[in-house]
Order: C-alpha cells, then sequence, then structure tokens
C-alpha cells in the first residue's frame, strides 16, 4: 500500500538521506520534505499524512510542538522525533506527546526500522 510521508529536518543532507532511504524500501511511497515546522503544517493543508520524521531543533518551531500539532491532524500517523538532541527530557517529551524517538546520526537500519513500524 502507498503511503505519505513526511520528511522535516532544516539540514538539505539530512532530508536528501532520509528521503533516499525511504525510496530504496519504498519505491511507490511519495515523499514530502520540509525545512521546518512551519512549512511542514503549510504543507498538510492539502495532503494527508501517514508517517513523519520530525527534527528537534529546528528555526521557530521546535519538532514537539511540530508533532503535538500533527497529532491533532493525523490522530493516526505514526510520527518520530529524529535528532542529535538524545537528552532524556527530550526523550520524555517526545513520548508524552505521543511521538516516537529516533537518535541520529541517521542510518539506514533507523530509518527501516521506522517506516517498518508504520507500515502496520
Amino acid at each position: 500500500m502507498s503511503k505519505k510521508i513526511l520528511v522535516v529536518d532544516d539540514s538539505r543532507m539530512s532530508r536528501m538521506m532520509i528521503s533516499a532511504i525511504i525510496k530504496s524500501r519504498q519505491p511507490e511511497w511519495e515523499i514530502i520534505e520540509a525545512e521546518d515546522g512551519v512549512s511542514a503544517l503549510k504543507v498538510c493543508e492539502s495532503i494527508d499524512i501517514d508517517m513523519a520524521t520530525l527534527d528537534y531543533n529546528m528555526p521557530g518551531m521546535d519538532g514537539i510542538t511540530l508533532g503535538i500539532e500533527l497529532r491533532k491532524q493525523f490522530p493516526d500517523a505514526h510520527l518520530s522525533m529524529l535528532t542529535a538532541n538524545v537528552q532524556e527530557a527530550a526523550r520524555e517529551k517526545a513520548e508524552a506527546a505521543g511521538i516516537g524517538f529516533i537518535g541520529k546520526p541517521v542510518t539506514e537500519e533507523k530509518i527501516i526500522s521506522f517506516i517498518t513500524a508504520g507500515e502496520g
């Protein structure tokens, strides 16, 4: 089944890496990229998403705030924070908001694990 996945990260390189890994595993999925939370919410005005990876530290709106907003719009979406901020406080905030947590660096195993969990 085809899915729509949102990749939000202020690093273009991170977005490219994540997208490439997803495409290699699920070439039929639609990948939408956004460089920050405001852009991500704008894109989601016109599409429905099934999954999203969210960077924690971004200009304007952090990933937790974005995740909370996305959760309101897409209660069944598989959301995960993908961040270099591996402090326990960040992990606890993500979990409290119903958002998974993946520590950077981005690896193929981590992204495949994320998409496999969201395929159900």
